[in-house]
Protein backbone atom coordinates (compact mmCIF):
# COMPACT_ATOMS: atom_id res chain seq x y z
CA UNK A 1 0.00 0.00 0.00
CA UNK A 2 2.46 2.36 0.94
CA UNK A 3 4.10 1.75 -3.07
CA UNK A 4 0.54 2.54 -3.86
CA UNK A 5 0.33 5.65 -2.19
CA UNK A 6 4.06 6.62 -3.17
CA UNK A 7 3.10 5.96 -6.58
CA UNK A 8 -0.22 8.04 -6.28
CA UNK A 9 1.52 10.92 -4.54
CA UNK A 10 4.07 11.32 -7.68
CA UNK A 11 1.62 11.63 -10.03
CA UNK A 12 -0.23 14.63 -7.72
CA UNK A 13 3.29 16.31 -7.87
CA UNK A 14 3.53 16.22 -11.56
CA UNK A 15 -0.01 16.90 -12.32
CA UNK A 16 0.69 20.06 -10.07
CA UNK A 17 4.03 21.02 -11.75
CA UNK A 18 2.13 20.46 -15.14
CA UNK A 19 -0.82 22.98 -14.25
CA UNK A 20 0.69 25.43 -17.17
CA UNK A 21 -0.96 22.98 -19.68
CA UNK A 22 -4.54 22.81 -20.44
CA UNK A 23 -6.70 20.54 -18.40
CA UNK A 24 -7.42 18.53 -20.78
CA UNK A 25 -4.44 17.84 -22.41
CA UNK A 26 -2.97 16.50 -18.80
CA UNK A 27 -6.04 13.81 -18.58
CA UNK A 28 -5.21 12.70 -21.94
CA UNK A 29 -1.73 11.81 -21.41
CA UNK A 30 -3.02 10.97 -18.00
CA UNK A 31 -5.16 8.27 -19.67
CA UNK A 32 -3.05 7.42 -22.72
CA UNK A 33 -0.59 5.89 -20.62
CA UNK A 34 -2.68 3.66 -18.45
CA UNK A 35 -4.83 2.97 -21.51
CA UNK A 36 -1.54 1.52 -23.15
CA UNK A 37 -0.73 -0.92 -20.00
CA UNK A 38 -4.68 -1.38 -19.52
CA UNK A 39 -5.08 -2.98 -23.22
CA UNK A 40 -1.32 -5.35 -23.15
CA UNK A 41 -2.43 -6.54 -20.09
CA UNK A 42 -5.91 -7.85 -20.98
CA UNK A 43 -4.42 -8.89 -24.12
CA UNK A 44 -1.83 -10.75 -22.52
CA UNK A 45 -4.41 -12.53 -20.82
CA UNK A 46 -6.90 -13.12 -23.27
CA UNK A 47 -9.59 -11.12 -21.76
CA UNK A 48 -12.14 -9.23 -23.42
CA UNK A 49 -11.69 -5.57 -23.05
CA UNK A 50 -15.28 -4.84 -23.97
CA UNK A 51 -16.58 -6.26 -20.71
CA UNK A 52 -20.25 -7.76 -20.32
CA UNK A 53 -21.95 -4.88 -18.68
CA UNK A 54 -21.79 -2.50 -21.28
CA UNK A 55 -23.83 0.36 -20.02
CA UNK A 56 -22.66 0.39 -16.72
CA UNK A 57 -18.45 0.22 -17.50
CA UNK A 58 -19.05 3.21 -20.16
CA UNK A 59 -21.28 5.27 -17.19
CA UNK A 60 -19.09 4.61 -15.04
CA UNK A 61 -15.89 5.94 -17.69
CA UNK A 62 -17.95 9.10 -18.17
CA UNK A 63 -18.46 9.96 -14.23
CA UNK A 64 -14.83 9.13 -14.00
CA UNK A 65 -13.33 10.99 -16.12
CA UNK A 66 -16.03 13.94 -15.13
CA UNK A 67 -13.90 13.62 -11.03
CA UNK A 68 -10.74 13.76 -13.33
CA UNK A 69 -10.86 16.67 -15.16
CA UNK A 70 -12.56 18.75 -11.94
CA UNK A 71 -9.99 17.23 -9.92
CA UNK A 72 -6.95 18.38 -12.09
CA UNK A 73 -8.87 21.73 -12.83
CA UNK A 74 -8.82 22.10 -9.44
CA UNK A 75 -5.20 21.59 -9.20
CA UNK A 76 -4.78 24.70 -10.97
CA UNK A 77 -5.98 26.79 -8.60
CA UNK A 78 -5.58 25.53 -4.63
CA UNK A 79 -2.22 23.38 -3.19
CA UNK A 80 -1.58 19.97 -4.51
CA UNK A 81 -1.73 18.66 -0.66
CA UNK A 82 -5.04 20.51 -0.10
CA UNK A 83 -6.41 19.17 -3.63
CA UNK A 84 -6.04 15.46 -2.70
CA UNK A 85 -6.67 16.11 0.90
CA UNK A 86 -10.36 16.95 0.17
CA UNK A 87 -10.83 15.10 -2.54
CA UNK A 88 -10.19 12.23 0.13
CA UNK A 89 -13.52 12.90 1.53
CA UNK A 90 -15.58 10.95 -1.29
CA UNK A 91 -16.37 7.97 1.37
CA UNK A 92 -18.60 10.69 2.65
CA UNK A 93 -20.74 11.46 -0.38
CA UNK A 94 -20.22 7.54 -1.20
CA UNK A 95 -22.14 6.95 2.60
CA UNK A 96 -24.56 9.12 1.82
CA UNK A 97 -25.34 7.96 -1.59
CA UNK A 98 -24.85 4.27 -0.60
CA UNK A 99 -28.10 5.83 2.13
CA UNK A 100 -30.03 6.92 -0.75
CA UNK A 101 -29.16 4.10 -3.60
CA UNK A 102 -28.09 0.95 -1.67
CA UNK A 103 -30.26 1.65 1.98
CA UNK A 104 -27.22 1.18 3.96
CA UNK A 105 -27.49 2.40 6.88
CA UNK A 106 -25.23 5.34 8.76
CA UNK A 107 -24.51 5.35 12.38
CA UNK A 108 -24.46 8.05 14.84
CA UNK A 109 -20.83 7.39 15.37
CA UNK A 110 -19.96 8.00 11.80
CA UNK A 111 -22.11 11.36 11.26
CA UNK A 112 -19.37 12.53 14.21
CA UNK A 113 -16.48 11.34 11.85
CA UNK A 114 -18.39 12.77 8.76
CA UNK A 115 -18.88 16.17 11.00
CA UNK A 116 -15.46 16.24 11.95
CA UNK A 117 -13.74 15.62 8.25
CA UNK A 118 -16.13 19.02 7.07
CA UNK A 119 -14.37 21.05 9.68
CA UNK A 120 -11.59 20.08 8.48
CA UNK A 121 -12.49 21.14 5.18
CA UNK A 122 -13.44 24.33 6.41
CA UNK A 123 -10.19 25.00 8.05
CA UNK A 124 -8.52 24.27 4.64
CA UNK A 125 -10.73 26.36 2.48
CA UNK A 126 -9.94 29.20 4.38
CA UNK A 127 -6.64 28.79 5.42
CA UNK A 128 -4.93 27.55 1.76
CA UNK A 129 -2.92 29.73 0.48
CA UNK A 130 -4.30 30.03 -2.87
CA UNK A 131 -7.33 30.97 -1.06
CA UNK A 132 -9.70 30.08 -4.06
CA UNK A 133 -12.69 29.09 -3.38
CA UNK A 134 -13.73 28.03 -7.00
CA UNK A 135 -10.67 25.27 -6.89
CA UNK A 136 -11.98 24.00 -3.07
CA UNK A 137 -15.37 23.80 -5.19
CA UNK A 138 -14.04 22.02 -8.21
CA UNK A 139 -12.36 19.34 -6.07
CA UNK A 140 -15.33 18.71 -3.76
CA UNK A 141 -17.34 18.33 -6.83
CA UNK A 142 -14.79 16.09 -7.99
CA UNK A 143 -15.05 14.44 -4.85
CA UNK A 144 -18.51 13.40 -5.07
CA UNK A 145 -18.51 12.48 -8.68
CA UNK A 146 -15.61 10.10 -7.52
CA UNK A 147 -18.60 8.79 -4.50
CA UNK A 148 -20.59 8.06 -7.52
CA UNK A 149 -17.82 5.91 -9.09
CA UNK A 150 -17.39 3.94 -5.74
CA UNK A 151 -21.65 3.09 -6.21
CA UNK A 152 -20.93 2.43 -10.04
CA UNK A 153 -18.37 -0.43 -9.19
CA UNK A 154 -20.55 -1.76 -6.49
CA UNK A 155 -23.61 -2.28 -9.15
CA UNK A 156 -20.71 -3.42 -11.60
CA UNK A 157 -19.43 -6.28 -8.54
CA UNK A 158 -17.99 -9.52 -10.08
CA UNK A 159 -19.31 -9.14 -13.31
CA UNK A 160 -16.43 -7.78 -14.91
CA UNK A 161 -12.90 -7.90 -14.27
CA UNK A 162 -11.37 -5.32 -12.42
CA UNK A 163 -8.77 -4.20 -15.51
CA UNK A 164 -11.83 -3.99 -17.87
CA UNK A 165 -13.63 -1.41 -15.40
CA UNK A 166 -10.46 0.53 -15.46
CA UNK A 167 -9.61 0.18 -19.34
CA UNK A 168 -12.80 1.67 -20.13
CA UNK A 169 -12.65 4.44 -17.72
CA UNK A 170 -8.91 5.06 -19.31
CA UNK A 171 -10.05 4.77 -23.19
CA UNK A 172 -13.28 7.32 -22.20
CA UNK A 173 -11.11 9.46 -20.27
CA UNK A 174 -8.04 9.27 -23.58
CA UNK A 175 -11.24 10.10 -26.13
CA UNK A 176 -12.13 12.75 -24.36
CA UNK A 177 -9.27 14.35 -23.24
CA UNK A 178 -7.69 13.81 -27.01
CA UNK A 179 -10.96 15.62 -28.38
CA UNK A 180 -10.19 18.33 -25.79
CA UNK A 181 -6.65 18.76 -26.96
CA UNK A 182 -8.11 19.77 -30.71
CA UNK A 183 -9.38 22.70 -29.02
CA UNK A 184 -6.94 23.44 -25.76
CA UNK A 185 -3.23 22.47 -26.70
CA UNK A 186 0.59 23.36 -25.47
CA UNK A 187 3.37 22.22 -26.68
CA UNK A 188 5.27 20.51 -24.21
CA UNK A 189 8.94 20.60 -23.85
CA UNK A 190 10.84 16.91 -23.84
CA UNK A 191 11.16 17.32 -20.31
CA UNK A 192 7.25 18.20 -19.65
CA UNK A 193 6.36 15.56 -22.09
CA UNK A 194 8.17 12.77 -20.40
CA UNK A 195 6.63 14.10 -17.24
CA UNK A 196 2.89 13.79 -18.65
CA UNK A 197 3.15 10.29 -19.99
CA UNK A 198 4.38 9.67 -16.46
CA UNK A 199 0.95 10.37 -15.42
CA UNK A 200 -0.50 7.00 -16.82
CA UNK A 201 2.25 4.90 -15.27
CA UNK A 202 2.05 6.32 -11.43
CA UNK A 203 -1.53 6.07 -11.96
CA UNK A 204 -1.71 2.63 -13.09
CA UNK A 205 0.90 1.13 -10.80
CA UNK A 206 -0.99 3.44 -7.88
CA UNK A 207 -3.53 1.47 -8.71
CA UNK A 208 -2.05 -2.06 -8.80
CA UNK A 209 -0.36 -1.68 -5.87
CA UNK A 210 -3.64 -0.90 -3.71
CA UNK A 211 -5.54 -3.89 -5.46
CA UNK A 212 -2.93 -6.30 -4.85
CA UNK A 213 -2.26 -4.72 -0.87
CA UNK A 214 -6.05 -5.55 -0.63
CA UNK A 215 -5.95 -8.67 -2.14
CA UNK A 216 -3.04 -9.56 0.43
CA UNK A 217 -4.55 -8.19 3.60
CA UNK A 218 -7.48 -8.21 5.70
CA UNK A 219 -8.99 -4.30 4.27
CA UNK A 220 -9.57 -2.53 7.77
CA UNK A 221 -6.05 -3.15 8.20
CA UNK A 222 -4.75 -1.84 4.74
CA UNK A 223 -7.47 0.88 4.21
CA UNK A 224 -5.61 3.09 6.53
CA UNK A 225 -2.46 3.21 5.09
CA UNK A 226 -3.87 4.84 1.59
CA UNK A 227 -4.40 8.39 3.54
CA UNK A 228 -0.53 8.10 3.62
CA UNK A 229 -0.56 9.62 0.15
CA UNK A 230 -1.65 13.21 1.84
CA UNK A 231 1.63 13.16 3.78
CA UNK A 232 3.50 11.84 0.94
CA UNK A 233 1.98 14.70 -1.66
CA UNK A 234 2.06 17.21 1.45
CA UNK A 235 6.14 16.61 1.72
CA UNK A 236 6.35 16.40 -2.38
CA UNK A 237 4.39 20.03 -2.39
CA UNK A 238 6.88 21.41 0.27
CA UNK A 239 10.03 20.38 -1.12
CA UNK A 240 9.44 20.19 -4.81
CA UNK A 241 7.19 22.71 -5.56
CA UNK A 242 7.48 24.59 -2.18
CA UNK A 243 4.34 25.27 -1.44
CA UNK A 244 3.39 26.74 2.04
CA UNK A 245 1.26 25.10 4.38
CA UNK A 246 -0.45 27.15 7.43
CA UNK A 247 -0.80 25.66 11.02
CA UNK A 248 -4.81 25.84 10.61
CA UNK A 249 -4.46 24.57 7.02
CA UNK A 250 -2.52 20.94 8.56
CA UNK A 251 -4.74 21.04 11.37
CA UNK A 252 -7.66 20.91 8.97
CA UNK A 253 -5.91 18.29 7.43
CA UNK A 254 -5.24 16.23 10.04
CA UNK A 255 -9.01 16.28 10.77
CA UNK A 256 -10.09 14.98 7.84
CA UNK A 257 -7.54 12.11 7.56
CA UNK A 258 -8.12 11.41 11.21
CA UNK A 259 -12.02 11.03 10.81
CA UNK A 260 -11.70 9.01 7.74
CA UNK A 261 -9.60 6.44 9.10
CA UNK A 262 -11.71 6.11 12.78
CA UNK A 263 -14.46 5.64 10.11
CA UNK A 264 -12.79 3.17 7.88
CA UNK A 265 -11.99 1.11 11.40
CA UNK A 266 -15.53 1.45 13.09
CA UNK A 267 -16.99 -0.13 9.86
CA UNK A 268 -14.85 -2.74 9.98
CA UNK A 269 -15.42 -3.25 13.78
CA UNK A 270 -19.56 -3.39 12.90
CA UNK A 271 -18.56 -5.69 9.77
CA UNK A 272 -16.93 -8.22 11.87
CA UNK A 273 -19.89 -8.28 14.74
CA UNK A 274 -22.21 -8.52 11.71
CA UNK A 275 -20.29 -11.82 10.53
Amino acid sequence: MLFSTLSFAFMNAAVKYLTAYPTLQIVFFRALGSLVITTLYLKAFGISQWGNQKKLLILRGLVGVTSMILFFWGVHYISVGSAVTLRYVSPIFAGILAVIYLKETIKPLQWLFFIMAFFGVYLIKNFDASNSNFGVFLVLLAAFFSAVVYILISKIGKGDHPVVIVHYFMLIATLVGGIGCFFFWEAPSLKDLILLFSLGIFGFFGQLFMTKAFQNAEAHMVAPFKYVEVLFTLLFGVFVLYESYDFFHLVGTFLVVFSLVLNVLYKSRINKKAT
